[in-house]
């Protein structure tokens, strides 16, 4: 593409993503900020990149006729994927920087879960001594339905604590650090014996309600499952129903089917459930900014652009 290039930033943190891309000094580009939709749409109509919030960038696609590039600061791209929505400009997400925060996430519970750390707490709240043996993630069996870059991620973090790893995809093995991959009508054999489930996948009609009771029965009763992925992947009811029965040891989710979660959802009084607020992987603004600058250099050489979303497959 020839220059200028025009950058409309659309962001909660667009002054903060102004700034960082401003010392990247990047040729041929220029960068005009909005905080929400309208005004971007005021300032930035003949823009022909875009870089910000998938929910936000929705709203303007038809006023933006000059488009070409979506680089998007989220690894889901849901509200882009609505087949009423255009797809004639090339979208990209963010990959490669969550795989350090979803380790930490994820094996905070872990870890809190084999040191009864909770437990722990409230044998000190009530004075009492627990001299109870903790358990080790050491040789405990991981399953991660998904392995992209954070499952992979997640994968060199369980081989830290002396882990093994299986891992349910589409169809890539990319990942060295997994033992045994699982394909298609695989699920029963690939949650036989897990001690943690975990999944990352993205929200697709193909994955939609992936952890089902099927999924849920063919676990053992200790396992416990973490939802970093997408809450659409999980059949609610048959979660809290494996949780209520003692089918399941625990769960921990950040992610639901309704974001927030309404305070009348079951899952607010469901035993050993721990939920938090799609916080575990927050986007870091200067992470964030390195995946355009990258992406930027490559559309300038003419280049193919990284982590570009197949809007059918959806990531």
């Amino acid at each position: 593409m020839t220059l200028p290039h025009r950058l409309l930033i659309l962001s909660e943190q667009a002054q903060e993503y102004e700034h960082l891309l401003a010392e990247a000094s990047l040729p041929g580009l220029a960068l005009v900020t909005a905080g929400t939709p309208q005004e971007a749409l005021a300032r930035g109509a003949d823009c022909d990149l875009v870089f910000g919030e998938p929910a936000l960038i929705k709203d303007l696609l038809a006023g933006l006729p000059n488009l070409h590039w979506v680089q998007a600061t989220w690894a889901g791209v849901e509200p882009l994927l609505d087949p009423a929505l255009r797809r004639d400009y090339v979208l990209t997400n963010a990959r490669g920087i969550f795989g350090g925060l979803m380790s930490e996430y994820v094996f905070g519970y872990l870890l809190a879960h084999e040191r009864a750390i909770l437990a722990r707490a409230a044998a000190q709240q009530a004075g009492r001594r627990d001299p109870s043996e903790p358990g080790s993630l050491r040789g405990k069996l991981l399953g991660l339905l998904g392995v992209g870059s954070i499952g992979c991620a997640l994968a060199g973090t369980a081989l830290h604590f002396g882990m093994r790893v299986r891992g349910y995809t589409r169809s890539s093995e990319s990942c060295l650090d997994v033992e045994r991959y699982f394909h298609g009508a695989d699920l029963a054999a690939f949650a036989e014996g897990l001690d943690y489930l975990v999944n990352t996948l993205p929200g697709t009609a193909a994955t939609r309600h992936i952890v089902d009771s099927a999924l849920l029965a063919a676990l053992p009763d200790q396992a416990v499952f973490v939802n970093v992925g997408r809450g659409s992947a999980v059949d609610e009811a048959a979660l809290e129903t494996a949780l209520r029965s003692g089918k399941l040891a625990g769960a921990v989710l950040d992610v639901f089917e309704q974001e927030p979660l309404p305070p009348g959802h079951p899952f607010w009084r469901t035993p050993n459930l721990i939920l938090t607020a799609h916080i575990a992987a927050p986007t870091i603004p200067a992470d964030m900014a390195g995946v355009f600058v990258e992406n930027y250099r490559l559309l300038l050489e003419g280049k193919e652009l990284k982590y570009r979303v197949d809007f059918e497959r959806g990531y």
